[in-house]
């Protein structure tokens, strides 16, 4: 393992140099995608012999080990205690939305669709949240955001293609429970913002998930489902388990929390249309499930969307990634070439 210490000097002596810090940031958003990605493939083989709310819980006992270690090793005390109301709040309201019940209604749902079609309908969550804070703040929505809204919606309706036929199907049923998650994810996040905790991001989310990992345990036995389960399981099962609760939890959500820190939550949240990409192609080469071009197109219509809804955040970030382009070619001798599509800042 390597010392602290030294990790400090490698990230302080990556962040001295930009094109290494570059290399860096995309490095890691693309370990991301395929971490949240693999996470989908890793559920769909451990349903086959767990129960999902059993399976869901367990991930979180794990992440909650992993997570809470790395957090008291690395931090100082009194950074990763909850000390306010603010942060008690926080905690409960990260423990029971975005993790009890994000999971719950994930986990479930997958069961009765395939790795790529749960990974789309998760991505919305981007564009429901919007709609929580408009509903739950008072945010305002312009009539762009609305057009988006509205345009990300009728991606869905591609996606799901509901008819009198399929509504109460399993597969439709799967992706709506898919989609309530990703609607308690947007809850969860607008009421974080309203609550205000003042402690960092990963140490809340460590404490979230033992939040919620107790949650999903009485949630599993209130199912009826055989804590018994367990025993005996294959190599296959306890390997997507240690996936799930190691590398697409613990570390996943690290990543996720230092890019948000270095490129914005803008960009970060890009990495949600990414995943449904690696979900798609893992479960190709393991399940033999493949993806429509119906499925793909929906898809795109839904992204067209998120641009829409996030036009003003993705504009800043362009003009923000063209003001550091032209600081960087200042220094050289042939000068600054203008661009045709300046910012108005």
């Amino acid at each position: 393992m390597v010392p602290l210490s030294t990790a400090i000097q490698i990230r302080t002596y990556i962040d001295q140099y930009p094109s290494l810090s570059r290399y860096r940031n995309a490095a890691l958003f693309v370990l991301a995608a395929v971490l949240f990605g693999c996470s989908f493939v890793a559920i769909e083989t451990g349903l086959r012999e767990l129960p999902p709310l059993l399976f869901a819980s367990l991930r979180f006992d794990i992440a909650a080990v992993v997570l809470g270690a790395y957090v008291v090793a690395t931090q100082p005390r009194l950074t990763w205690l909850p000390r306010t109301r603010g942060d008690l709040l926080g905690v409960g309201v990260a423990g029971v939305f975005l993790i009890a019940l994000n999971n719950a209604l994930l986990f479930v749902g997958q069961g009765s669709t395939t790795p790529a079609m749960a990974s789309m309908m998760y991505g919305l969550n981007p564009v429901l949240a919007p709609i929580v804070a408009w509903w739950l703040l008072g945010d305002r929505l312009s009539g762009a955001g609305v057009l988006g809204i509205g345009v990300a919606l009728t991606g869905v309706i591609v996606i799901l293609q509901p008819s009198p036929a399929t509504l109460t199907s399993a597969g439709t049923v799967g992706q709506g429970l898919v989609l309530g998650a990703a609607a308690a994810v947007a809850i969860g996040s607008v009421l974080l913002k309203r609550v205000q905790p003042k402690m960092g991001s990963l140490p809340l989310t460590a404490w979230a998930a033992a939040v919620g990992a107790v949650a999903l345990h009485g949630a599993s036995a209130l199912a009826g489902e055989p804590p018994t389960a367990v025993v005996g399981v294959g190599l296959p099962t306890v390997a997507s388990l240690l996936v799930v609760g190691v590398p697409s939890t613990a570390v996943a959500y690290a990543i996720r929390f230092d890019l948000i820190d270095r490129i914005g939550p803008v960009r970060t949240n890009l990495v949600a249309y990414v995943v449904p990409i690696v979900a798609a192609v893992f479960g190709w080469l393991l399940f033999g499930t493949g993806v429509s071009l119906v499925t793909i197109a929906g898809f795109a219509v839904v992204v067209t969307g998120f641009a829409l809804i996030e036009r003003g955040a993705l504009r800043r970030e362009v003009c923000r990634i063209r003001r550091r382009g032209r600081r960087r070619q200042e220094t050289d001798p042939a000068g600054v070439a203008e661009s045709p599509f300046p910012c108005d800042d």
